[in-house]
């Protein structure tokens, strides 16, 4: 068993040096062009096959089309017969208009449609003239009809109305109920009414029972007029039984007349209306069997056709098939075995084993190349063990560095928050400074005028004028005293509270509209230097329970940014600080400028750290990214963003009454590591 195998394995590997000696991609494009080859075979195949197909499939749509127009035509023949019969009983405008109609529609069929088509092209003609005798059968049909018409209104209903009138004449000349002439004239006038009765019934139904008792009441008037003129009792009596009579004869002329219209109306409408439709009929059921028999037959060629196709197709296919299946099988096996190979140069490697080499690496073919690369990766895995020290002490430098530039950046954070606590302290000496400078001009000019008073009054020669002038200028020397040092107490006090509410991050309930104020009077020294107007609109009884620092330094860094970014170079502007309740749990605190706006760029990164677009000017980038943290972290709120170059920018802070944030956050998130929520930002 062993020889076989050995040999099988040797051939094998024989086979497979003989195809790696062509490149993979010629060997994947033989199996691509046979493929091809394939699909071409086939497809001619399948072309001249549709040729015939289609052939074939157009003679049976072309049946089935014929087939549509015959049954439109034995519809709507049969359905013409129809309103003719019901035209004949009972004539009306609307029944001829649609008799019209439908006679149209039928020519149209048969000169459009029959006539254009291939199938019935050869049959139109005796098709034509049934129709032609079918449709002048209705003309003549209605000719005698019109003379029915004209004989039942002149020769029947005409005597009728005149025996009417001929009976009330005799029976108004009679004086009394009890007249010899009475009941031969009651049975006389009964068998009148049946007479009208039976002709109307023959005259609308064409029943010969009608007719029949027609006749049969005339000669029962005819005869009963001898008998009533021997009884009748005055002239005016027997001139008009002798009309009567003439007018009785008269109707059953008519009546004879009526009679022969109405059998010459029924041959008529016997031999040309029914038997032209009979044979219309005929003719199309001729022609649906000879369409039937070509769609059979076209049907016949369709199937032959499909079956020998499929039957060619299949074979190809097979063969084909097994020549794909036989050029991948040798193809796989020229891939499947140096990527084996590989495979486990791979595993090698993985687990660590870095000695082992990569066989194939003399292959010409791609799989070759590939197995060069591994060896490639095997020789740079081993520089890679040598390189791993190296990068853990670069790893651990990198560390130290990271640290270094994280104190750094938080030494920026504080020299940012004491550069904004310094301007605070400069501006408030600054307004202490002028009530404190006037009110020592005021006491010095009050010491040297207590001086003149003293002496004039050691002289003995102090006059009450004087007096009076030393008591008017003391009064408001103290005046302006007391208001000067009032203004300086309420600065200092406010400056007290500001500086210990922001050096000191504790946790009170404040009032909105206070803190504002407090906040805003610090601010006073920056808007004397430029041309900003403050609008400032916070109602009272806005109790927040937070940080009041926080919403100082959170004013204070906005007012400040406008200041250096939207009112740049002095431009003048306004800005408004406004605040409002949102709901029972939040306030909404509204800063606006109308100063230059942002570009929508520097509106995605304006909270970002370190950004800022006066780096050149000493801007360290950190004042909106601190008023992020302190609303987000600290406070518990949310910071909107609108802006528009030109036109002014707007911050909306939305923060709850009662504070959810803690004050240590803020040190630790002030560095720029944190993870950062999603920012609410809009461009109006």
């Amino acid at each position: 068993m062993e020889r076989p195998a050995n040999f099988v394995a040797r051939a094998r590997v024989r086979i497979v040096q003989l195809v790696r000696a062509v490149p993979i991609r010629w060997r994947v494009l033989s199996i691509a062009l046979l493929n091809s080859a394939v699909v071409l075979v086939l497809a001619a195949l399948i072309w001249n096959g549709a040729k015939v197909l289609g052939s074939a499939w157009d003679d049976v749509r072309q049946v089935r089309e014929s087939d549509k127009i015959l049954a439109l035509l034995e519809t709507e023949t049969s359905r013409l017969q129809n309103l003719i019969h019901r035209y004949i009983n009972q004539p009306s405008p609307e029944l001829f208009a649609e008799i019209l109609l439908l006679r149209e529609a039928v020519l149209g069929t048969l000169t459009t449609r029959a006539a254009t088509d291939p199938m019935l092209s050869g049959s139109v003609e005796q098709l034509e003239r049934v129709t032609s005798r079918f449709l002048d059968g209705f003309g003549e049909l209605r000719a005698v009809q019109s003379k029915i018409s004209k004989t039942y209104d002149e020769q029947v209903l005409g005597p009728a109305r005149d025996m009417a009138g001929l009976y009330s004449i005799i029976e108004g000349a009679t004086g009394h109920r009890d007249a010899l002439i009475w009941p031969s004239l009651g049975k006389s006038r009964e068998a009148f009414t049946a007479l009208l009765v039976a002709a109307n019934a023959y005259y609308l139904s064409v029943a010969s029972a009608s007719a029949e008792d027609a006749r049969r009441n005339t000669e029962t008037i005819e005869k009963s007029i001898p008998v009533m003129t021997d009884l009748a009792e005055n002239d005016l009596q027997k001139l008009a039984l002798q009309r009567l009579l003439q007018r009785t004869r008269d109707l059953r002329d008519g009546l004879a007349k009526l009679s022969e219209q109405v059998a010459s109306r029924t041959e008529l409408l016997r031999n040309t209306i029914d038997a032209s439709q009979a044979d219309a009929i005929g003719a199309i059921d001729d022609l649906s069997v000879k369409m039937r028999q070509r769609e059979q037959k076209a049907q016949e060629t369709f199937d032959h056709t499909l079956s020998n196709i499929s039957r060619r197709v299949t074979s190809i296919a097979v063969l084909f098939l097994g020549i794909i299946l036989a050029a991948g099988v040798v193809i796989a096996l020229s891939i499947r075995l140096p990527l084996q190979q590989i495979m486990t140069s791979m595993r090698a490697i993985m687990n660590g084993d870095y000695d082992r080499e990569v066989q194939g690496i003399r292959a010409r073919d791609e799989v070759g190349a590939m197995a060069r690369a591994v060896e490639v990766f095997r020789e740079n895995a081993i520089a890679k063990r040598k390189t791993e020290e190296e990068l853990r002490t670069s790893k651990e430098k990198a560390e130290a560095a990271l640290l270094e530039l994280n104190a750094a950046q938080q030494n920026l954070i504080d020299a940012e928050r004491l550069a904004a606590l310094g301007g605070l302290v400069a501006g408030v000496a600054h307004e202490v400074n002028n009530p404190i400078g006037i009110s020592l001009t005021v006491a010095s000019s009050f010491a040297r005028r207590a001086d003149a008073f003293q002496a004039e009054l050691n002289s003995n020669q102090l006059r009450r004028s004087k007096l009076d002038e030393f008591v008017n200028s003391s009064r408001d020397a103290a005046q302006q005293l007391v208001a000067n040092l009032h203004r300086a107490g309420e600065l200092i006090q406010s400056f007290k509270q500001v500086a210990v509410d922001r050096s000191h991050a504790e946790r009170r309930q404040f009032s909105l509209s206070e803190s504002t104020d407090q906040i805003v009077a610090s601010l006073r020294p920056v808007l004397k230097r430029s041309a900003i107007q403050l609008a400032v609109d916070v109602p009272e009884g806005l109790l927040i329970d937070g940080y009041p620092g926080s919403y100082g330094q959170i004013l204070t860094n906005l007012f400040l940014n406008a200041a250096n970014h939207a009112f740049a170079d002095g431009r003048s502007g306004t800005i408004s600080i406004s605040a409002r309740p949102r709901g029972s749990d939040d306030v909404e605190i509204i800063f606006a400028d109308n100063g230059a706006g942002m570009t929508p760029d520097v509106q995605r990164q304006a909270f970002d750290p370190f950004f800022t677009t006066r780096r050149n000017e000493g801007g360290t980038g950190l004042g909106l990214h601190i008023v992020y943290n302190l609303v987000t972290q600290q406070l518990g709120g949310r910071v909107l963003l609108e802006s528009r170059v030109g036109q002014g920018t707007t911050f909306r802070i939305i923060m709850p009454r009662v504070a959810r944030g803690d004050p240590t956050v803020v040190d630790e998130a002030a560095d720029g590591t944190e993870q950062w929520p999603n920012r609410t930002m809009s461009s109006t």
